[in-house]
């Protein structure tokens, strides 16, 4: 087997483990990766939260989290309300129904990721994550959107949300 198809094949199996993850927790919870990255990310403050704050700190542009939190809304498991403060800022806060659905979701994906990447030496957690930059670069994919949940979506979706 050639060097390309080797790495080609350890990919797809990459893509495969998220993609049955993705499925799992939409079959489990009914939410999917972005959604959960974002109820996670307006528990994180209960005070409340911004949506550009929200998309700033999971690193997902402000309008695959505004998208995102339409369907939250709809769905009652957030609640958008102007800020007593400021009347020009809307924050966000979860539901009852939205804590009961955190509450149920499983870990993400890459925990169990994290502590094996973590458990490396300096020099081959850096050799990896160099490694991993050139292969987004050499897909043409240093430009889309990077969520803190590893999820399999539609490239064209994530190549229009990223501009």
């Amino acid at each position: 087997m050639e060097k390309y198809e080797e790495l080609l094949l350890a990919l797809r199996k990459v893509i495969r483990a998220t993609d049955l993850y993705s499925k799992q927790l939409n079959k489990t919870t009914g939410l999917t990766a972005p959604q959960l990255l974002i109820l996670r990310e307006i528990a994180a403050c209960p005070a409340g939260i911004t949506a550009s704050s929200v998309a700033q700190n999971i690193t997902l542009s402000p309008a695959t989290v505004s998208n995102v939190i339409d369907r939250l809304e709809h769905r009652q498991l957030i609640h958008r309300e102007r800020s007593t403060l400021d009347k020009r800022r809307v924050v966000l806060t979860l539901t009852a129904a939205g804590q009961a659905r955190l509450a149920d979701a499983p870990r993400p994906l890459q925990e169990n990721f994290i502590g094996k990447f973590q458990a490396l030496a300096d020099w081959e957690q850096s050799q990896l994550v160099a490694a991993m930059q050139r292969i987004a670069t050499m897909m043409d994919a240093e430009k889309l959107d990077a969520a803190e949940i590893l999820e399999v979506g539609s490239y064209e979706q994530q190549k229009f949300n990223s501009r």
